[in-house]
Formats: structure tokens, C-alpha cells, sequence
């Protein structure tokens, strides 16, 4: 969809160097909002949508989550990515940066760095696509990047990946890198996953690149722990949903009522996060029309995160036209980072 068919969108400017766009949560191709939540927890296990730990408060503790001592996958990515960062850019040439899930865009300043530094004098500027649910964050952080890279353009498409790659406009460039760091891929489970990479080939030309970070199968003891850490930040991260859930659609959940549970699924390989109520209780989302129903003990399923395996990625990666050129892995295996270029 070209950018004069967008749905109803605000945006805002800074200068020449910033824009920031709000994607319409009226668009024909989305279901309305909350429509995933009614349905999640409507489900026997309940559920709820992992898109919902990002308000500007989850954005937040997210980012103290990456900076926490047993939450390996952000310091390992951003070890390999300063290794690679070059040779990214080398492989890729003169391309736009488009990236799911931008947050703080911390990892992201390593790849602008080796850009930056490789722009010829035909080049003016890197352009940079931000992409996130959380406009508060984006927004701080592009304003940031702008001061930190002068030869920076940053557009801000503020919403849900499938909004953003269903939206993207004509690249600029010779080709488009798209970013998608940090293993949130294994957020989804396997059919969602391949469905998720299809539209992602989609939205590139043959030619495009695609830039993959995935988390490894490892020890369940050193996974556990990163999802369960000392300070308990990961439980406020996962009871914060509850709070953002309140907020948007008018909902009485009580956060002193519910814990933090995570474990590993040695069987489906992935970490699973819930939140179990401590007490019977009943819990209603106006705006949604619904009334909850949960029992001591029972738990809502927020998040799983799958741990891979190299050739299983490389497999589904294939299937979609996505064919591997380069990988980096940390000396213990435990992330890697894939370079991938969309085929004809």
C-alpha cells in the first residue's frame, strides 16, 4: 500500500529529519481492538497477547530487563552485532534500515555506526524506519538518535508489525535491510512464526535483506534464570500487562492478586511466562464487554519464547524465499544472527 493510501494516520515533524506517524487502529486488513485479548482469554489455557507488555511503562522495563545480569540474549546480540556490524554493512551496501520492534534502538546504534561511517559521497544520509508499539519510546529515541548521527533521517511508524510492513513506503535506497533483533521471533509459536516470515518476504523485493536474531537451545538452568530473575523486574514487566490492559479497556484486575510464573518447556523448547491468580476472583474489561471467571491457581499464558535450532531456522527461512548469506554466533553458541537476502 503506497503512503496516500494509508488508513487515517497523525504524524508529526521535526525539522526535515524526523517524522513520526500513529497508524489507524481502523484499518480494514485488523481486527478491532481488544479483539485478540477477548479472544485470548476466552481460550482454555487462557491467554493474552504478548503486544500488550508494550506500553511506555513496559517499554521501560524492558529495557532494565536487558541491562540485568542473568538476561544474557541483549549483551550477547550486542557482542556479536558489534563484531558484525561492518561486515553487515559491507554485505549490504547502500540500504535503508527498517527495524520491528525499535524500543530503545540501543543495539540498533551499533549497525547506524557502521553505516554512517561507510556513506559515500553520493550518499547524504541513512535512513532509518522505527517501528513500535510504545510511540512514547520511539519517539525519545529517535529525537536521541537524531542528536547522536547527523547524518540520521528517522521516520516513526508507531503500531503493530503487521500495521508497519503492510504500510511501508517505496525504499529510497538500493535496497531495504529489515531488522528484526532480540529473538522475538520465538515469541510466536510455529504456525503464527512461518505465517509472521512469509509477510515479512512480502514486504521485500528480491534483493532486500533480512536480519534475523534468534536465541539458541541451551541449559534450562541458565534459561530459567534469565526470565526469573533476582530484583523482579521480569514479574513487575509481566504484571504491568495487567495494569495496561486496565487502562485501555477500562478493566479491574487487581496486579496484588496475580505472581509471576516462568518456566521452560524442555518438550516444545521454549520458555513460557504466566500469571497465576493467587485467589478465586472474578475480573471484568468493559470496553470489551467481558467477565472473567479464574480460579485459585490458574494461570494466563503472556508469553512464550522459543529456543532454536540453526538448521530448523534456516529450513523455514528458505521456505519463504529468505536465503541465508551470513551468520555470527557468540563463542558458546548461545545466539546467533542471521543475514538473509529475499530471492526472485
Amino acid at each position: 500500500m503506497s503512503p496516500s493510501n494509508l488508513p487515517s494516520t497523525s504524524s508529526c515533524q521535526n525539522g526535515d529529519r524526523l517524522t513520526v506517524t500513529h497508524l489507524s487502529q481502523t484499518s480494514p486488513n485488523l481486527s478491532p481492538a481488544g479483539a485478540d485479548v477477548r479472544e485470548g482469554l476466552q481460550q482454555i489455557p487462557k491467554t493474552l497477547p504478548a503486544q500488550y507488555f508494550y506500553d511506555d511503562r513496559g517499554s521501560q522495563l524492558f529495557e532494565q530487563i536487558c541491562d540485568l545480569p542473568e538476561y544474557y540474549p541483549t549483551r550477547t546480540e550486542a557482542s556479536i552485532l558489534q563484531t558484525a556490524a561492518p561486515e553487515i554493512a559491507s554485505l549490504t551496501g547502500n540500504s535503508e534500515l527498517v527495524e520491528l520492534g525499535s524500543g530503545s534502538s540501543s543495539k540498533t546504534r551499533l549497525l547506524l555506526d557502521a553505516y554512517c561511517q561507510s556513506l559515500t559521497p553520493k550518499q547524504s544520509s541513512v535512513i532509518y524506519r522505527a517501528i513500535d508499539v510504545s510511540g512514547g519510546m520511539l519517539q525519545q529515541s529517535a529525537k536521541t538518535l537524531l542528536n547522536d548521527y547527523p547524518p540520521l533521517r528517522v521516520q516513526g511508524l508507531v503500531g503493530t508489525y503487521e500495521q508497519a510492513l503492510d504500510h511501508l513506503p517505496p525504499t529510497e535506497t538500493e535496497n531495504r535491510l529489515l531488522l528484526f533483533l532480540g529473538s522475538t521471533l520465538g515469541n510466536l509459536k510455529p504456525q503464527a512464526c512461518q505465517q509472521f516470515l512469509q509477510r515479512v518476504s512480502q514486504a521485500l523485493h528480491p534483493g532486500d535483506y533480512f536480519l534475523l536474531g534468534i536465541d539458541l537451545a541451551k541449559p534450562k538452568s541458565i534459561l530459567e534464570a534469565a526470565y526469573n530473575d533476582a530484583q523482579g523486574v521480569t514479574a513487575a514487566f509481566n504484571l504491568n500487562m495487567l495494569a495496561h490492559l486496565n487502562r485501555r479497556f477500562e478493566g479491574n484486575f487487581k496486579l496484588d492478586q496475580f505472581e509471576h510464573w516462568a518456566f521452560f518447556n524442555e518438550k516444545d523448547s521454549q520458555i513460557e511466562m504466566h500469571l497465576r491468580s493467587q485467589v478465586s476472583q472474578s475480573v471484568t474489561l468493559r470496553q470489551l464487554d467481558l467477565r472473567l471467571e479464574l480460579a485459585q491457581g490458574e494461570t494466563i499464558q503472556t508469553e512464550i519464547s522459543r529456543k532454536f535450532k540453526y538448521p530448523d531456522i534456516v529450513e523455514s527461512l528458505n521456505q519463504v524465499k529468505l536465503e541465508t548469506v551470513h551468520r555470527w554466533s557468540d563463542p558458546q553458541n548461545w545466539f546467533a544472527v542471521l543475514l538473509t537476502r529475499r530471492r526472485p
